[in-house]
């Protein structure tokens, strides 16, 4: 199956970027033409199930589409403008114009890449006013800067590399050439965006297992005593999975009292991931069935690896002691779902020698100081307490200071002062965390 990229510019530039990738086979260049930026909304939207990555013709619609969270960075790029464009550029102008030009503007370029050239060419008697940007600005502020420089007589020719400013300066009569990305960039760039798309295409048919387990209480325990009950709520829940098990193409199938696994890949269940869908899932089945479950999501290439990440992604579920989301990749990062907007990620595995070695002798996993780190990172904390710890883990106050003590004891805390915790009682310990 081909890889499919998504060509956003003008027409000018899309033309240069498909005469270049023609040497790609089974690549497949859609095009996509814009007047204005506004118009990379419907394009995007109306076209990303269809196209595997995108190329911009240049930094200004790439930026525009990632401030719009239109995509993300993975999912495009563009060909970035280095010396050789520019260089390039300098050179059709003064062959066309007949003269050595001493005062020139210019916009987008890096200044380090243009002090770079400079250096390297002995292009010091040519001045030059650039404006550099991250991210994107108007063209009515870009032919601002060129047009205030070329009516003080501080510039004799404008370098752009944005077509719409390239039009203006020329409509109002100043002089201006337009910098385009080189072969070499395009191509380095489609390089790279078609090994991605193989990756993401890679990524999308790993094994994905979905694994709900249904949450007992002393009322669902003593249900199972008069088993109709509980097989009619069981009956109710593997409804909901068929149906569901139905919309993510995959196969579902119980394993003992209260344990069912859906088997699909990580691309049918991508989309649900990013949405709601799973979480929701969770309230149909608490309203419809009246049971309570847990959901272990586990990716993996093989489907050994993918069951034990639902092991491992249940281990971390069971901790929240009521139902939730929690999911294990092939990496063995955890993720913990909250809602749509608040989910926690952290890595289950070693986190290298240095606290590898620090954690040898104390009686706590890295697991769990991963876990610390990246809850700290997420309440932008560096200083806490038992009791914030305890809230953080859902567990107890002494838990909680079990697990400070052995931190402490390792080096990865230290006690930085004391507060009250009540009328009564020793004061509480203020740590610092060290490895933030």
């Amino acid at each position: 199956m081909k890889v499919k990229i998504g060509i956003i510019g003008p027409t000018d530039s899309i033309e240069r970027i498909k005469y270049v990738g023609k040497e790609f086979e089974n690549v497949d260049m859609l095009s996509f033409s814009y007047s204005s930026l506004e118009e990379i909304d419907d394009i995007i939207i109306t076209n990303k199930g269809a196209v595997d990555q995108w190329m911009f013709s240049g930094q200004v619609p790439f930026s525009y589409a990632l401030s719009k969270e239109l995509l993300g960075k993975n999912e495009g790029g563009f060909a970035e403008l280095y010396g050789s464009s520019f260089l390039g550029t300098l050179l059709e102008a003064q062959v066309k114009e007949k003269k050595i030009f001493e005062a020139i503007s210019l916009d987008t370029i890096k200044q380090s890449r243009i002090e770079m050239n400079r250096e390297f060419f002995s292009l010091q008697s040519i001045n030059f006013h650039s404006y550099a940007y991250e991210g994107f600005v108007s063209t009515e502020e870009l032919v601002k800067f060129h047009q205030e420089l070329y009516e003080e007589g501080k510039m004799e020719v404008a370098f752009t590399c944005i077509q719409s400013v390239s039009i203006k300066l020329k409509e109002m009569g100043i002089p201006c050439y337009r910098v385009i990305p080189s072969d070499l960039a395009i191509l380095s760039t489609l390089e790279v965006l078609i090994e991605r798309a193989h990756s993401f295409r890679y990524r999308k048919s790993q094994i994905a297992i979905l694994g709900i387990e249904v949450i007992h209480t002393t009322a669902s325990l003593e249900e199972m005593h008069y088993s109709h009950k509980m097989k009619i709520k069981e009956l109710e829940l593997k409804r909901l999975m068929l149906s569901f098990a139905e919309e993510v193409n995959g196969s579902f199938v119980q394993f003992g009292d209260g344990l069912f696994l859906l088997f699909t890949t990580r691309g049918e269940l991508e989309l649900h991931i990013q949405g709601d869908s799973l979480l929701q899932l969770i309230e149909d089945i608490n309203i419809q069935s009246g049971l309570k479950v847990r959901l272990g999501l586990g990716f993996g290439d093989t489907v050994l690896a993918a069951e034990e990440n639902v092991r491992q992604a249940f281990h971390h579920a069971r901790e929240q002691k009521s139902s939730t989301l929690v999911c294990v990749n092939e990496d063995r990062d955890v993720t913990e779902f909250y809602n749509v907007a608040d989910k926690l990620s952290f890595p289950s595995r070693s986190m290298g020698q240095e606290w590898e070695g620090k954690l040898k002798d104390v009686n706590i996993s890295p697991t769990i100081v991963s876990k610390i780190k990246s809850l700290a990172q997420y309440y932008q904390k560096e200083v806490i307490t038992s009791q914030d710890l305890a809230g953080w883990l859902k567990s107890t106050e002494r838990n909680a200071r079990r697990i400070l003590t052995e931190l402490e004891r390792s080096g990865l805390v230290k006690v930085s002062g004391e507060e009250q915790s009540g009328h009564r009682g020793r004061p509480r310990k203020i740590y610092t965390l060290s490895f933030l």
